[in-house]
């Protein structure tokens, strides 16, 4: 990207690279709009892109800014597809279950356009690796799905003055903004604090609507674009949100507090940090002699044979109604937020199994109820999943 390219330190005009015959007729459409042109094609062109996540926003967001011409495009990702994801994640097909994600986007991306620069980086983005990760790009994109990766991201941003395009979603409804640009607001100043853990379902658990990352993903794709033109009026100072439901858009003003910790006046954070203890997750408890944080764990062959021996054990449900209504193996059905107004119906006097949709809900719930006294509580391991795979395939996966 050239001196005139957002957040650029550089004083000096950077060379544009020259388009060919083919390329020059790949980007006709571009060509003849005046706020793009030659110079923007090659811009777009010489421009190095970083996705993070080829997921429900990666998807469109990597496709279309393959499909305009961006140069070299970076994507972080280090999961496998699953079958879940392919109601949302259109880079991936049926045949790619089970197949690393980025060999996955990175084929279909440049089968779209040979000529792009694919960089894959197939690890999770940390705090150690962050700004090596980083450093070489002239945009960001944010296509996380957590907490603690999009403080890394807007931090390592911040700290390096690369643009950040953020993007999140959740059921019906998605936002988008700039950060990290000179002057203007980062992630920190819309969200200072996280929320709680637990407090806000990820979208394996509360769902989203296959359609809504793409609405997001082309919008979060539209601003790297006209960041890269130095064209429009890009979403800095902007919170857009969409209301995919009932289709409307609205906007939010956002201004670059002051007392920002990290693009404030006096900023007190200069380096990165661990992203998980600032988000108050506590580190991943590792199982010990059959225990979690002092929860039995109980698989789902031993509770299959204990029900078939008649032994009376109390099988907790924590989903949500909708979970239930897709999957179910019995059991009482008491979503996790409800439970501690209906402990009642919960008996101390025999063993309690907890279950969830994969193990996580349930042992929180475990933790509580244990706390609350109940001596005789095990957690599912693996939940209803555990159970398709293992006991009864007729059950979905969802």
């Amino acid at each position: 990207m050239d001196n005139d390219s957002p957040n650029s330190g550089s004083t000096d005009p950077v060379p544009l690279p020259e388009l060919t015959a083919e390329e020059q007729a790949r980007y006709a459409r571009h060509l003849i709009l005046p706020e793009v042109g030659m110079e923007g094609q090659q811009r777009l062109k010489a421009a190095k892109v970083l996705c993070v996540g080829t997921g429900g926003l990666g998807s469109p967001l990597t496709f279309y800014l393959a499909a305009a011409g961006v140069g070299t495009l970076g994507l972080v990702d280090f999961d496998v597809v699953d079958a879940s994801n392919l109601q949302r994640q259109i880079l991936h097909s049926t045949r790619d279950i089970g197949r690393s994600k980025l060999d996955s986007a990175a084929e279909k991306l440049t089968a779209l356009n040979p000529a792009l620069r694919m960089v894959k980086h197939e690890t999770m983005l940390t705090s150690a690796n962050a700004f090596d990760i980083l450093k070489d790009y002239d945009v960001v994109a944010d296509g996380t799905d957590n907490f603690p990766t999009r403080y890394l991201v807007n931090d390592a941003c911040v700290l390096l003055s690369k643009p950040n395009v953020y993007g999140a979603i959740f059921r019906f409804e998605g936002q988008a903004s700039v950060f990290a640009t000179a002057g203007g607001p980062c992630y920190r100043c819309l969200y200072p604090e996280p929320p709680p853990p637990g407090m806000v379902p990820n979208c394996a658990e509360g769902g989203v609507l296959g359609i809504l990352p793409g609405l997001v993903g082309v919008i979060q794709a539209t601003e790297v674009i006209k960041l890269i033109l130095g064209k429009g009026s890009p979403l800095i100072g902007r919170l857009l949100l969409v209301d995919a439901l009932n289709m409307r858009f609205r906007e939010l003003k956002l201004r670059r507090n002051p007392e920002c910790p990290v693009c404030g006046e006096h900023p007190t954070i200069k380096e990165l940090m661990d992203y998980q203890q600032f988000c108050g997750i506590p580190p991943k408890a590792k199982e010990v002699n059959g225990t979690m944080n002092g929860i039995p764990q109980i698989s789902v062959m031993e509770l299959k044979q204990r029900r078939e021996a008649g032994e009376e054990v109390f099988l907790l449900d924590v989903r949500e109604p909708f979970e239930y209504q897709i999957a179910q193996i019995g059991g009482t059905l008491i979503p996790m937020n409800d439970v501690p107004q209906r402990m009642a119906e919960i008996p101390r006097d025999r063993d309690v199994v907890v279950q969830c949709k994969s193990g996580g809900r349930s042992q929180r719930v475990a933790e509580f109820l244990h706390q609350a006294g109940y001596t005789q509580v095990k957690n599912l391991a693996g939940g209803i999943l555990a159970w398709s795979d293992q006991i009864d395939p007729k059950v979905p996966k969802y």
